[in-house]
């Protein structure tokens, strides 16, 4: 175990008298991997200090083997100062936004839990800092609660990957579930078609609003309704971005959702006036924001404004139709022109068609009555008709033709079944226009004779082609007698 000692020295006093006089730390003395004998200061407290020079001893030993603490100089480091090059970080990735409102997060977290060295973070404290969110005056949601979560784990994550921890105490903590509500705290709508175009026309001849004229913000409001644009995307478009040529816009995927990058369509109308708007530009020059930096943040305000000079409400039996409505919008009006649903996934880029259809795709006024009378007329008369039976009255349904008889083209040989007495009839029928006519024959053992006469032929015989004679073969106690 290693040493402790008080260092001692001389002091004079004013009476010229000389004492010697110890210090109130403890001092311990220690070799360390390259063999140099250091003098290290410890604390006031005497066990405190003998904890401390154990852990230095036992660290300079493990150097001496080889073994070296690699994160022992990032764990000396504040906070803070981490802190500073994570915000450099998410800038080089993100937007400024994204960086300010991820720090903010994580140092409202280490603030509130009191941490000031990376061994301090405990996720207890994290975690009950988080939930103690909910129970402010203005108690934060659990989304929100989950959001400061999610940005403290991000910080400690980008620890380990920049080499600055071995691994992140926050690895094990899950984000409280949440109810998955379609938009259950601000459900939107879409305009109908007239709705639309009024907002268009007032926003158009309106006055200048978040430093933008009308006229921009009408061509704003076009574009993202007919491509689905997000704000995120639109506040990054330039000149540039625009091809009139192919009428295309292209949005970088350091902006898009999906981190890809995305070409939508424009219509023929709508780039040409894109094209006499952007003329005397230049082509590095921000496609909206007039005499701000850029697009507005405060979209959705603007948007209301316009809505209210249009006429138009906001809200709507709990429906609200803010910037972002703007995109429900493109996926109603492209269900109401009969776009395949695939198509439509493709355009407002989705990865799930069933979030295009029952989010982002909502039922114009009058949809379902045009859907209605699409149906097929009930009450028109059947494609068949009705045919008495004969019987009791009642009728059923049959082909046109059910009352004609077809009569058969040939008819089998009949083969009748042996006498009781062991005698046998044959007979072969007469095939006269398709049809078989066999006489009633009697039996002769019966009888007594047997009749060979030719029975003279009927009147509806002899309009016919002539037939042959019946043949019948009569089998009695093994002679044949044929007629």
């Amino acid at each position: 175990m290693a040493s402790l000692f008080k260092r001692k020295r001389k002091v004079k006093l004013a009476n010229g008298k000389t004492v010697v006089r110890q210090s109130r730390k403890y001092y311990t003395r220690l070799t360390d991997a390259e063999g140099i004998k250091r003098t290290i200061p410890l604390y006031t407290d005497k066990t405190a200090s003998q904890q401390r020079a154990a852990q230095l001893q036992k660290e300079f030993e493990l150097a001496d083997a080889g073994v070296v603490d690699r994160y022992k100089e990032q764990r000396k480091k504040p906070l803070t100062e981490h802190l500073e090059d994570f915000r450099q970080s998410l800038l080089a990735k993100g937007t400024k936004k994204h960086a300010m409102q991820t720090v903010q997060r994580v140092k409202a977290v280490i603030e509130g839990c009191k941490f000031l060295l990376w061994n301090d973070i405990q996720p207890s404290k994290v975690q009950n800092y988080v939930a103690s969110l909910k129970d402010n005056k203005n108690g934060a949601s659990v989304s929100t609660c989950n959001y400061y979560l999610k940005c403290m784990k991000q910080f400690c994550k980008w620890m380990v990957q920049d080499g600055r921890a071995s691994e992140s105490p926050l690895e094990h903590l899950r984000c409280e579930t949440v109810r998955k509500v379609v938009d259950e705290e601000h459900p939107r709508r879409a305009l109908e078609i007239d709705e639309l175009r009024r907002l268009l026309e007032v926003t158009k001849a309106g006055p200048k609003r978040f430093g933008m004229t009308g006229y921009e913000r009408y061509l704003l409001y076009r574009l993202t309704a007919e491509t689905g644009l997000r704000a995120k995307e639109l506040r990054s478009l330039r000149v540039s971005s625009f091809d009139f040529d192919s009428l295309t816009v292209s949005v970088s995927g350091n902006y898009t959702k999906n981190k890809r990058e995305a070409i939508q369509q424009l219509r023929r109308e709508t780039g040409a006036e894109l094209r006499d708007f952007f003329s005397d530009k230049l082509p590095t020059v921000k496609a909206f924001g007039g005499s701000y930096k850029q697009l507005t943040d405060k979209t959705a305000n603007m948007l209301k404004a316009d809505l209210a000079s249009a006429g138009v409400p906001y809200v709507v039996d709990g429906l609200y139709f803010d910037f972002h409505a703007l995109r429900h919008q493109t996926g109603t009006l492209l269900a109401a022109g009969g776009v395949h649903p695939k198509v439509a996934q493709s355009i407002m880029r989705h990865g799930d068609i069933n979030l295009t259809m029952s989010r982002y795709t909502h039922t114009l006024t009058g949809q379902e009555a045009k859907a209605v009378e699409a149906m097929p007329d009930l009450s028109a008369p059947s494609s068949k008709r009705e045919v008495a039976t004969g019987t009791d009255g009642k009728t059923m349904n049959t082909p046109k033709d059910a009352t004609k008889q077809r009569t058969p083209k040939w008819t089998p040989k009949r083969t009748p079944m042996p006498f009781s007495d062991c005698n046998r009839l044959s007979s072969v029928g007469n095939m006269s226009g398709g049809k078989a006519e066999i006489e009633p024959s009697t039996n002769p053992l019966q009888s007594g004779t047997l009749d060979t006469k030719k029975k003279a032929l009927s009147a509806i015989d002899t309009d016919k082609a002539p037939t042959r004679p019946m043949r019948l073969e009569l089998t009695t106690f093994g002679s044949t007698v044929r007629c």
